[in-house]
């Protein structure tokens, strides 16, 4: 038969009671026995040091194997690449840390050596070299405000009166912005900005410092009406706007605002905008960057930021095709078929339309003209690798 708990209790209370009490009963016992009446403080300090060191080696002995038997080998090239890292922990590599992604280039075959955008080339060239991967060119990139309209275009819904954050604003029935689409205009963007490169202009609008800017998306996380993107540096003639009201609302609501008229899908030789929830949206990959559109927008939506583009000239290599003429939307190049052209330079624009259009290469000076004089010459080594090749085929038949 089994004890019950409250029992064996009793029991080991009963056995503790029993054995100081025979304890006390044999107190006496042995007092004959020669004592010390002082102690020798010098042996107790050196037994017990001597104990000491014993006992620390013996577990330093077992955690000294034990570090060996169950040690976690790792590359040592981790730690190169984290040390060419910008260390901005900015996350524009996709993950939570720069030594995070030092482990994943090094220990990951498809991650890409390229993808610390703080660190620049330099960084990646490294990166590469201590990888042994190869570094892929990344077009650089830059973040765009997608809003014109600061405190003197836009129309405010009430007078906001706490904390100036964007976040804490829009918890205030959506902003007081009439446009709920646009910047709220508290600096969110540039307090969380790590390399400084965003300020807040006197009608309280972000201004992107390309110089500083690194593409690390923090803002555009940041922002909660989401009018920050990360887009190409090379792209610069947006639609600087996200409403999505209808013409008359958005007119009402902010002066800058894109109203979805549709000239500029009209007017573009390319068909790169399109209007789609009564905003336009231009195409990056049709774009040319002529700037065509922003100089038509009636309300300014569309932002060229080429400060100033250059016009263009005709050379000596003029065929007097005539392309020009027919493209230009300005009308600025005239001449005879066959006769060299002109190009009236109070009419030019510098869209470089006619530079792209030109089967020569004749037309130069505009922004384009290199992009442009790469492609001829390719497709003139191509004509002329072919040509070559089939004057040999004729030669050996």
């Amino acid at each position: 038969m089994f004890k019950t708990p409250g029992k064996i209790k009793a029991a080991l209370v009963t056995f503790a009671l029993l054995l100081s009490c025979s304890t006390a009963l044999y107190a006496g016992v042995g007092g004959g026995v020669e004592a010390r009446e002082t102690v020798n403080l010098i042996e107790v300090v050196k037994f017990t040091a001597v104990f000491l060191v014993g006992f620390s080696a013996i577990f330093g002995i077992g955690l000294a194997f034990a570090a060996k038997r169950f040690a976690v080998q790792e590359d040592p090239r981790i730690d190169q690449v984290s040390e060419v890292l910008a260390h901005a922990h900015c996350g524009a590599c996709g993950y939570a840390g720069c030594r995070q992604y030092a482990e994943a280039v090094v220990l990951n075959p498809d991650v890409s050596p390229s993808l610390c955008t703080p660190g620049g080339k330099a960084s990646a060239e490294a990166v590469a070299r201590i990888t042994g991967k190869v570094m892929t060119q990344l077009e650089p990139k830059i973040a765009r405000v997608f809003c014109q309209g600061g405190c003197s275009k836009a129309v405010r819904r009430f007078k906001y009166e706490g904390i100036a954050d964007c976040k804490a604003a829009i918890l205030a029935s959506g902003g007081d912005k009439a446009c709920v689409y646009g910047c709220l205009g508290y600096g969110t963007c540039s307090r969380v900005c790590p390399f400084g490169a965003i300020t807040m202009s006197d009608d309280n609008l972000p201004v992107i410092d390309p110089v500083k800017c690194t593409a690390c998306g923090q803002c555009a996380r940041a922002c909660p009406t989401k009018v920050i993107e990360i887009l190409p540096m090379a792209k610069e003639v947006l639609v600087r706007c996200h409403s999505k009201d209808k013409g008359p609302v958005t007119r009402k609501n902010c002066q800058t605002g894109c109203i979805a008229c549709g000239i500029c899908a009209k007017v573009c030789p390319y068909n790169a905008p399109a209007i789609t929830n009564n905003l336009s949206r231009i195409d990056l990959d049709k774009c040319k960057v002529c700037g065509l559109c922003a100089t038509k927008c009636p309300t300014s939506a569309i932002m060229d930021y080429i400060p100033r583009r250059p016009k263009a000239l005709i050379t000596d290599k003029c065929i007097g095709c005539h392309m020009c003429a027919k493209v230009c939307p300005v009308n600025a190049p005239s001449g005879e078929m066959k006769k060299l052209h002109v190009i009236n330079q109070g009419q030019c624009i510098g869209c470089g339309i006619c530079t792209s259009k030109c089967p020569v290469a004749a037309i130069t000076g505009t922004f384009n003209y290199a992009e442009v004089l790469q492609a001829y010459e390719a497709k003139k080594a191509a004509r002329e690798k072919a040509k070559s090749s089939e004057a040999e085929t004729a030669a050996s038949a």
